[in-house]
């Protein structure tokens, strides 16, 4: 008997997620289009607001006090700091209305808020894509929109430590002037290079296993060659020039100057940190969507 012929089923189509990210790992040029990179990030929206939910709930999930800890976690760091630079060493800020500790601790917490977002996406980006073996090898998954997530919950608990500065600032100075207010397009340059940076190191994390180690190393180099526990104006006129090359002091003092001196921060400044952290995201986002593809062979 002869057999009967039975039709080929075609192949199904691959998703459209899994064309996107093909493509976006194949054109380098179009990695390096911004309009291109924010079409692609909105097409993921609904997934960044999912992982980033899951990144601050998961956080404190089990935990007696809950999301409260983002209140306590800086706040204790605020009180040791405050301890060592306000009242072993006696550092003042020259702008302090007062001079007092109240000042200090202020002007301290400011600069620890924005630390503490750029800290927070640096310092686990090398682990992002070790951490999920199973979205390399076995799921379709965008995996440049993980940094995007954990810039989100670092936003996030930098949102709650800016509320709970307010309301210091508002019981020990009486009044909040009306520049803070313009605190995101200060802040945009500081989201901008945490970003780009973060896709950059999530991508050698996975090659370079050591990174994990170095990087808190970095991050504390990162801190004390930042002016957050002491003002800029007593580093040495010779570091001064280092210290201007710093985007994250420069984020610093505009944080200083529109929550307590309530002047408007330097536009030119701020358009030319906010034009360099920008490509510094078109590098990093460009430089993990070419690499991706090895991450598998690796892994």
């Amino acid at each position: 008997m002869d057999s009967v012929p039975v039709a080929s089923t075609p192949a199904p189509r691959p998703p459209a997620s899994l064309v996107r990210v093909t493509a976006g790992s194949q054109s380098v040029a179009r990695n390096l289009d911004p309009l291109a990179l924010l079409r692609h990030l909105w097409s993921h929206r609904d997934l960044i607001w999912q992982l980033t939910r899951r990144e601050v709930e998961g956080r404190y999930r089990g935990s007696f006090l809950g999301i409260f800890w983002s209140f306590v976690s800086p706040l204790v760091l605020l009180g040791i700091f405050t301890s060592v630079g306000g009242v072993v060493l006696k550092i003042r800020w020259s702008e302090s209305s007062t001079g007092g500790l109240g000042d200090f601790a202020l002007m301290l917490f400011a600069g620890l808020i924005a630390y503490n977002i750029f800290s927070e996406c640096v310092s686990r980006a090398a682990g992002l894509i070790v951490a999920v073996p199973s979205y390399v090898k076995k799921v379709v998954f965008p995996l440049e929109v993980l940094p995007v997530s954990v810039l989100g919950s670092a936003l996030f608990h930098g949102l709650v430590s800016l509320t709970a500065l307010f309301t210091f600032s508002l019981v020990h100075r009486g009044t909040l002037p009306w520049t803070v207010v313009l605190l995101p397009l200060a802040a945009a340059p500081l989201a901008l290079l945490s970003l780009g940076l973060s896709w950059f190191l999530a991508s050698l994390g996975v090659f370079f296993r050591d990174l994990g180690y170095a990087l808190p190393l970095l991050l504390q180099v990162v801190f004390f060659a930042t002016p957050i526990m002491y003002p800029a104006e007593i580093v040495p006129s010779r570091l001064r020039a280092a210290l201007r090359l710093n985007p994250l002091a420069w984020t610093v003092e505009s944080f200083r100057t529109l929550i307590f001196r309530g002047v408007t921060p330097d536009w030119v400044a701020l358009a030319v940190w906010t034009a360099t952290a920008g490509v510094v995201t078109l590098l990093g986002y460009a430089w993990f969507m070419k690499t991706r593809k090895a991450f598998a062979d690796v892994m």
